[in-house]
């Protein structure tokens, strides 16, 4: 399988749940944020689908509380650096607010994330059947397939209008893993003979790991860790794509995310 050569590869990994779907969300989020932006029926077609698993993962009950507690302790956190010389009280500021705008925003969404779309009966009918391998068919729902023939200006409004009611879910996502991202620096480390290992020290909780490789690096890192370790084994790809281990030296930067 031919190997395409990129600039360079970010990845990250989740040390618990709560990261994990938050990354998850961020992703399904920027999926529909580009789709939406197209043309294309079939694009807005998978638009919709994207909503629908956004709503799938944003269905756990405690997930509304459990960011509304994040954005708190982050600006409790925050507020506890007031009056120190060596911070910027106008970067403070400005990450308070955002941490105060994402907190408010998401405080006002009526219950779960997408709980405001289960009342549409028109987008329910498409959603019981777009698992089902052809099963929006214009003969299956002709009321969708007319209104994929609409203009991409109208289905773009409409897609915008039910993006809206999540829209506070995505803000608030965004700002606690950006500050979690921003929480490290990246550090140059080897990998020699293609694994890695560093253990890590008592009594601090990591969240997330990321992984960089440079440019020219014809490898996939295997990511595992635990509160104690962490451990990176690299792959590289036979011909027929079957991922081998890879023996080699290789360079690339490590970041750990508390």
């Amino acid at each position: 399988m031919p190997v395409l050569r990129v600039a360079a590869v970010l990845y990250e990994y989740p040390f618990n749940e709560s990261i994990r779907t938050m990354l998850r969300l961020e992703h399904l989020f920027g999926r529909l944020d580009v789709l939406a932006a197209r043309d294309l029926a079939v694009d807005h077609h998978f638009a919709i689908a994207t909503l629908f698993e956004i709503m799938d993962v944003a269905a756990r009950a405690d997930l509304k509380s459990d960011l509304l507690k994040d954005l708190e302790r982050h600006r409790s956190q925050l507020e506890a650096y007031r009056g120190n010389p060596q911070i910027s009280e106008a970067a403070l500021d400005g990450i308070v607010g955002r941490l105060d705008q994402a907190h408010e925003a998401l405080n006002r969404l009526p219950g779960k994330a997408g709980q405001a779309l289960t009342s549409n009966e028109w987008l329910m009918s498409i959603r019981s059947r777009i698992n089902i391998p052809g099963g929006t068919c214009e003969f299956d729902l002709p009321a969708y397939y007319a209104w994929q023939q609409r203009d991409p200006e109208q289905r773009r409004a409409d897609l915008g209008r039910w993006l809206a009611t999540m829209r506070p879910l995505a803000h608030a996502i965004a700002v606690l893993l950006g500050l979690l991202r921003d929480s490290a620096s990246a550090q140059r480390v080897v990998a020699a003979a293609g694994q890695y290992q560093q253990s890590l020290p008592q009594g601090r909780s990591y969240q997330l790991l990321r992984l960089r490789l440079p440019d020219g690096i014809d490898c996939v890192p295997e990511i595992s860790g635990h509160r104690l370790m962490v451990s990176v084994r690299f792959m590289q790809g036979d011909a027929e794509g079957r991922l081998r281990p890879f023996g080699g030296d290789v360079a690339f930067d490590l970041a750990l995310c508390s």
